[in-house]
């Protein structure tokens, strides 16, 4: 499920790190050549559908440059790439996979 930008992504990263998933964000080049970045979730409590993995992801014309997704929400929410953690944020890793995924067709 495509999301609109790379804000909305690290918002639900966010959320699910707060409930104390181990979360993180896959990064793969798409058939397009654009690049992918996103997460798995289980959806739940969703009538029939209860436990089926979404995949939640933002497309980029250009390579994001940093290995974590750091999200600060203290007084506005402000969302970057970098290289290393920085104390307080919430710190996401971009793990950066060589292909696609074999379920995911993007």
């Amino acid at each position: 499920m495509e999301v609109e930008g790379l804000d909305s992504l690290a918002r639900f990263a966010a959320s699910m790190s707060s409930m104390g998933y181990p979360i993180y964000i896959m990064s793969f080049k798409g058939r397009d050549g654009s690049y992918i970045y996103g997460l798995l979730a289980v959806l739940k409590d969703y009538y029939k559908m209860y436990g089926i993995p979404v995949f939640y992801y933002y497309r980029n014309k250009s390579e994001l440059k940093g290995k974590y997704l750091l999200i600060n929400l203290t007084s506005k929410e402000q969302v970057r790439v970098e290289d290393g953690i920085r104390p307080g944020w919430i710190h996401i890793p971009i793990i950066k996979l060589k292909r696609s995924p074999e379920f995911i067709d993007l």
